[in-house]
């Protein structure tokens, strides 16, 4: 038997009596029960302080009902409705969580960067912490304050068709402070989030993070997720290694504008990247309406991107946080850009540039980028900002640029890169397809068969 996604037969048994009523008393009293199965009663059940589950827990399976819910009142104080304190082979599913977000007029920042995540926010859905073996699924979640799902130090982690709707809190000046999503933090290994759809979560929908101090999350699986209206980013793989991020879709990421967190530069990313991240692939994932960048490569080396597709279809004006399709950046000190593959893309309708190139080893091969640079830099100069860093000027009015650094602390001049057989189309692109930063030569970078053309007069109708 996997003793990932299946429990022995015994537990098929309610070892805890099926509670008849929504007693808050009556199911804190079945939450003392450490092994066995907890069956949560239908109706709702309201909550004013956590249900914790102890650190040894073992073999222990909490399941509802189709009409279960478990409400935060409008007193709650705590960590999370569910507190998970260790255990192993423990499993949650089929309820329903109703947090109390509407009813509170709490703010909050970012969580300081020496900082678990899990120790800054309360009022959230269900913190799991040290866990081995572990399996949500089936779980709906609404209206919670801050995270619906956050699980920290575990492994083994098995995440699935969990459904997230208006969740997440903002800080004093009314942007997203990172929350409203599913976040595995803290060195978490060998987790799978799957099969999963978040609408209006206000920060990242699903993500890794880890203190700089602390281990990096590993061998992980984002796979055939939704995410839908997050003014931050759908996906971000953060200080990590072994991740395969595969066949997720969203649209409208970076909306409502007005929760951007533009004070901490914030900007939106369908999937972004952060830390120190290798070995890891982003593929077969389809994004639309982004008001940001497509695919952020900060952090990312020695992995690949393969067959990914955004699409924006309205005009610049539109994404007041467009940005350029796919980037590099090494803002971790542990790395360096180096051997990417970029393979097979499509990127249509980016408010400024196709991809940005910094560091060395990479190959850019086969993708196709359509109506590139929607702002119209730099013949627009003066209705938009198109100067991004005056070292370099052309910058966001190439289709491929070749660059010196994102941080002049860090240059990593890109040299000794591959960029062949791609389609650069969009304004200006028949002469600014491929362009090398100043003091940059052409020779070091292989680059042939490249096709740069102007657009049609408009775009074709989708």
């Amino acid at each position: 038997m996997n003793r990932i996604t299946g429990f022995p037969l015994l537990f098929a048994l309610c070892w805890v009596p099926c509670l008849p009523a929504a007693s808050e008393s009556a199911l804190r009293e079945a939450f003392t029960r450490q092994t066995g199965e907890i069956r949560l009663p239908p109706g709702t059940t309201v909550l004013t302080k956590p249900l914790e589950v102890r650190s040894d827990a073992r073999d222990l399976v909490i399941i509802g009902t189709s009409t279960t819910v478990l409400r935060a009142s409008a007193k709650f104080t705590g960590r999370a409705l569910i507190h998970i304190q260790g255990g192993t082979r423990l499993a949650l599913r089929d309820f329903t969580m109703e947090g109390n977000r509407t009813g509170s007029a709490e703010t909050i920042g970012i969580a300081p960067s020496n900082q678990p995540f899990h120790r800054y926010y309360m009022n959230n859905g269900i913190v799991a912490e040290g866990v081995t073996e572990l399996v949500i699924e089936s779980v709906a979640m609404r209206q919670v304050t801050n995270f619906p799902i956050l699980v920290s130090h575990s492994r083994d982690v098995r995440l699935r068709r969990i459904r997230l709707t208006d969740c997440g809190s903002l800080n004093s000046k009314g942007r997203n402070n990172t929350s409203g999503g599913i976040l595995l933090e803290e060195g978490t290994k060998n987790f799978e989030v799957t099969n999963c759809k978040l609408l209006r979560v206000r920060g990242n929908g699903i993500w890794t993070h880890s203190l700089y101090t602390s281990p990096r999350n590993e061998d992980g699986r984002i796979a055939e997720n939704d995410i839908q209206y997050s003014a931050r980013d759908a996906i971000q793989v953060g200080h990590a290694t072994r991740v395969r991020v595969l066949s997720n879709t969203g649209r409208f990421i970076g909306y409502p504008s007005a929760e951007v967190d533009v004070e901490n530069e914030g900007w939106p990313v369908a999937i972004d990247t952060a830390g120190n991240v290798d070995q890891s692939s982003y593929a077969l994932n389809v994004f639309e309406e982004l008001n940001g960048k497509c695919i952020d490569l900060d952090g990312f080396h020695h992995g690949e991107i393969r067959r990914n597709r955004c699409v924006n279809s309205k005009p610049a004006a539109q994404y007041p946080y467009g940005h350029y399709g796919i980037v590099m950046n090494n803002s971790n000190p542990d790395m360096e850009s180096e051997n990417i593959t970029i393979i097979d893309n499509e990127l249509e309708g980016m408010k400024f540039g196709g991809i940005f190139v910094i560091g060395t080893g990479h190959r850019i091969e086969k993708n196709r980028m359509r109506y590139l640079n929607t702002a119209g830099c730099p013949e627009a100069q003066g209705k938009i900002a198109c100067i991004y860093d005056v070292q370099q000027p052309d910058l966001l009015q190439s289709g491929i640029y070749l660059g010196l650094y994102v941080d002049p602390k860090r240059r990593s001049p890109a040299m000794n890169n591959t960029i062949i057989d791609n389609l650069i189309m969009g304004h200006g692109m028949k002469t600014r397809c491929l362009i090398f930063a100043p003091g940059l030569s052409p020779e070091s970078t292989q680059a042939s068969r490249n096709i740069c053309l102007e657009p049609p007069a408009t775009p074709p109708k989708r």
